[in-house]
């Protein structure tokens, strides 16, 4: 036998490999997502600090050993988290306001801007529960913790902060620039609160508003706080 006629190794064709690499990256995606999904239950339920690695490793049902694969400790992980929701909420809210200036032009109101910047992450709250409510909780607790929770409002939600601000700026050129910020203080307090969904309303109206009724919020919301950013900045401007 010559060595022309020697059997070659088999070997998979092109196709082949591409088809088993594009399982290999599904079965990787699929874990990361389900890592996910547990991770951010988790960080709903009992905040950062109190969530360990092998507590989302049992919640899946694995090895802490394949955490540590795909995420380089807790802060990875939770960044993660973020980074999966935290953009969308962003995007959505500027494409919503950059809407409502373009439609109103020059006639920009404190309620019609307001509508723009909540009701956007009301809606998601609203027809897309399964994929929100752990993040709307993950977002409540950030914005009410000083250090690792303002750094993560910051990174993510500052420039969507800012579009509000110059909107409510149009909508009351006379009010001063302090004063229209502590108006967002307070709603984005009362925004966040609303997220935590902790059943306090329920208790206190004996079942008669519920925590979780965001239809209700999305009603009330916009204009409960228009007439408090009106009411500062007229009270501002008298004092002043």
């Amino acid at each position: 036998m010559t060595s022309t006629d020697q059997v070659k190794p088999k070997t998979a064709s092109t196709p082949e490999r591409a088809v088993a690499r594009n399982h290999k990256a599904r079965v990787r995606e699929e874990s990361i997502e389900r890592i996910l999904d547990a991770a951010e239950q988790l960080f709903a339920e009992f905040g950062y600090h109190g969530v360990t690695l092998k507590d989302v490793a049992a919640r899946v049902g694995v090895s802490s050993t394949l955490i540590h694969y795909h995420f380089n400790g807790k802060e990875s992980l939770y960044e993660a988290v973020w980074a999966r929701r935290a953009p969308i909420s962003a995007r959505n809210r500027l494409e919503a306001m950059r809407r409502y200036a373009e439609e109103v032009g020059d006639k920009v109101t404190v309620e019609g801007a307001l509508h723009a910047w909540i009701d956007t992450d009301l809606n998601v709250q609203i027809h897309d529960t399964e994929q929100w409510i752990a993040f709307g909780k993950i977002s409540a607790q950030a914005n009410s913790a000083a250090g690792w929770g303002a750094e993560k409002m910051t990174k993510y939600f500052n420039p969507v902060v800012l579009a509000l601000i110059d909107l409510l700026k149009k909508a009351m050129p006379d009010c001063d620039e302090a004063t229209i910020f502590w108006g967002y203080h307070f709603v984005s307090g009362a925004m966040t609160h609303n997220m935590a969904r902790t059943g306090r309303l329920d208790e206190l109206s004996h079942g008669l508003c519920s925590s979780d009724d965001f239809i209700s919020i999305r009603r009330h919301m916009a204009r409960f706080m228009a007439a408090g950013f009106e009411a500062i900045c007229r009270g501002s401007a008298a004092e002043g």
